[in-house]
């Protein structure tokens, strides 16, 4: 009996630690989770797919996401279903997963790290930027004002700092919403 019962810990053990959700073991797989969710305008389930330096520009896309209507909803799910993933080139606590729009037949990398073990979508204003200059350079543009990589980090910094501050907004937001709540209920 004590057999088993050593067995079925060390099974669990093994098995457990790869059956945390969202464990992020293929930047693949992240990404493909990460798309799904912003699909459903589920922000809050996106994040958990995202680096902590990317919370800032997920929360503007949530606000933004309330405003917008079916249609476009509709045009982010068939731009979604549009996309092919290639695989993932992995170098180090960095790895790249080409996109493909198979309408145009243009491909974008999209850049994931490592956190805390897991790899997480980098959807900060930096690699955003990044992105977009390298786009702009393959369409023979000059990029978003030529942005060397410490006017990069300035932005992202500024970008870090406006977000805390709204952060703290909607913070103060929520808890007044929840108390005027609760009066009303009373």
């Amino acid at each position: 009996m004590k057999k088993i019962i050593v067995i079925i810990i060390a099974a669990f053990v093994v098995i457990l630690p790869g059956c945390k959700s969202g464990s992020g073991a293929n930047p693949k797989e992240v990404l493909n989770h990460f798309f799904e969710a912003l699909s459903k305008r589920d922000v809050n389930e996106a994040k958990k797919y995202a680096t902590k330096d990317s919370e800032g520009m997920l929360s503007m896309m949530q606000m933004g996401m309330q405003n917008i209507n079916n249609d476009h909803a509709d045009k982010m799910m068939e731009m979604i279903n549009n996309m092919q993933m290639g695989d993932a080139t992995i170098t180090g606590d960095k790895a790249t997963v080409p996109v493909k729009d198979k309408k145009s037949g243009e491909t974008t990398d999209f850049l994931l790290k490592k956190e805390s073990g897991d790899w997480k979508v980098a959807f900060d204003m930096a690699t955003l930027t990044d992105m977009a200059n390298k786009k702009m350079k393959e369409h023979g543009l000059n990029g978003m004002g030529n942005m060397n990589g410490e006017d990069s980090a300035q932005m992202n910094e500024s970008m870090d700092s406006a977000n805390s501050h709204l952060k703290e907004k909607m913070d103060r937001a929520r808890k007044l919403m929840d108390s005027l709540k609760a009066a009303q209920q009373k």
